[in-house]
């Protein structure tokens, strides 16, 4: 049964039909989200047997080449959030000259932004006063990302209207796929060639050396790839959004006008949410190399418990804004509490699981004593942020779906810049690592009860 179909031909969903709607379209986004976290896990962990210079020397610019994603990102929604609302309202003409145009504005921005990281690549590890001694590792990390922007901007968008379209299997297919490919990749290309032993065998594996290059070459490898695949299903293959020989392209200023409305938020967002990660990671650099290894890898650690959560978000975003397409008010509403609910649910249980098992965790990323230790102990601490975390990403996904970026923004702005960052700088001098951690968790239980607060004043909703 199409339950997204009941939504746009005015059919009554009950509450099992719209519960399980949620979770139809949830768990590919979640399970796509669990494997390319286990993959990151394995990339990070080949990268920390490296030794703490060259973990360090990632986790240096994590928060940099975050940003140029995110940027990516938030072209991609102006678009999508779009698409979501015509095939929702049944325009799929509309819908079609939307891929056509989105995907044009993205591969220009992408390159204009790769064309920036290129230029600024040696000087980023400078800025974040971190020790010399990895600025060279760094600089060529950042340097390899900021190619594979375009890449990662096309692949990012063809998913995400897939996604729109209620095809929500696909890319979560196609997304585990290029976490596999990375970690071959990166088996390859970030080791010597040398002997393992596999079920009793002893195998040649070859390896080319080099090192955290090799990290993000494998990355960038594999975001190609899968982009090329993914465009491949969104432009030929999609019941919906694929193309046709008779409709040619229309620059719509209209369309432009909206996708610029819902993105422009979201981008002043990224970029001062980004500046204040990069602020957190500055802080947390004079701490030494244990810390910011320790930092780095809790940072990927947690991302297990909310990447979850962003799936959650991606199938509010299509649910929701479907909805609106088709002015299903009154249910809108109903789904919004409902996807947020399960969110929460989600990953307040991963967050007890993170909890029990962080020095499992942590020991697989690194045989450094001082380093784990370390990091099972602001793990723990972030745990009990998780249930309001969640709250603000999904909401988040909500709020996207319904075209309304303004409001979230403001909220995240002001939650991490009034609250996490002052918080970090007063504490960090106590308590070291964990004080900047013991700031992350009241902030982002702050963040999670506004956003509940604007979610249930329902004023979010553009009729």
């Amino acid at each position: 049964m199409d339950r997204l179909e009941l939504l746009r031909d005015g059919k009554p969903l009950n509450f099992r039909q719209q519960l399980l709607l949620i979770w139809q379209l949830s768990i590919p986004g979640i399970l796509a989200q669990i494997s390319t976290i286990i993959m990151q896990y394995m990339d990070a962990s080949m990268v920390g047997h490296l030794g703490a210079s060259a973990s360090a020397s990632v986790g240096l610019v994590a928060s940099s080449t975050w940003l140029l994603g995110c940027l990516c990102y938030v072209v991609n929604i102006g678009f999508n959030v779009q698409i979501a609302h015509s095939i929702g309202a049944k325009r799929d003409i509309r819908a079609r000259n939307l891929v056509k145009l989105g995907l044009l504005f993205g591969l220009c921005f992408s390159l204009l932004l790769m064309s920036l990281g290129i230029f600024i690549h040696d000087k980023v590890p400078a800025l974040l006063g971190s020790d010399a001694s990895i600025h060279k590792d760094a600089a060529i990390y950042f340097l390899i990302i900021a190619i594979g922007i375009p890449a990662l901007q096309l692949n990012g968008m063809a998913a995400g209207m897939l996604q729109c379209s209620g095809n929500m299997k696909l890319p979560s297919i196609l997304q585990a796929v290029s976490c596999v490919l990375n970690v071959i990749l990166n088996f390859i290309l970030i080791f010597e060639s040398r002997t393992v032993e596999f079920l009793g065998m002893r195998l040649n594996v070859p390896g080319v050396g080099l090192g955290v290059a090799g990290a993000a070459l494998g990355t960038v490898v594999a975001q190609a790839i899968v982009m090329l695949l993914m465009l491949y299903f969104l432009l030929f293959r999609s019941k919906s959004l694929h193309l046709r020989a008779k409709e040619k392209l229309r620059i719509s200023k209209k369309q432009l006008r909206e996708a610029f409305r819902i993105t422009w938020p979201m981008a002043i967002e990224q970029v001062i949410m980004s500046s204040a990660l990069v602020a957190f990671t500055a802080i947390v650099s004079p701490l030494g190399m244990v810390a910011l290894s320790a930092n780095s890898f809790a940072i990927t650690i947690e991302s297990l418990c909310y990447m979850p959560g962003f799936g959650i978000a991606a199938a509010a975003t299509t649910i929701i804004g479907q909805s609106i397409g088709a002015r299903r008010f009154d249910l809108t509403r109903k789904l919004a509490f409902l996807v947020t609910g399960v969110g929460v649910f989600v990953m307040s249980c991963s967050g007890i699981l993170m909890y029990v098992f962080a020095p499992e965790l942590m020991s697989f990323f690194t045989p450094n004593a001082d380093i784990r230790k370390l990091g099972v102990s602001i793990l723990r601490i972030e745990a009990f942020a998780e249930p309001f975390y969640a709250a603000s990403i999904v909401a988040n996904g909500v709020f996207r779906g319904a075209g309304s970026t303004l409001v979230p923004s403001v909220m995240n702005l002001v939650s991490m810049w009034v609250v996490r960052l002052p918080l970090a700088v007063l504490l960090v001098g106590e308590f070291g690592l964990r004080g900047a951690w013991y700031a992350m968790c009241g902030e982002l239980c702050f963040r999670g009860i506004i956003y509940l607060t604007v979610l249930f004043k329902k004023k979010w909703i553009r009729k």
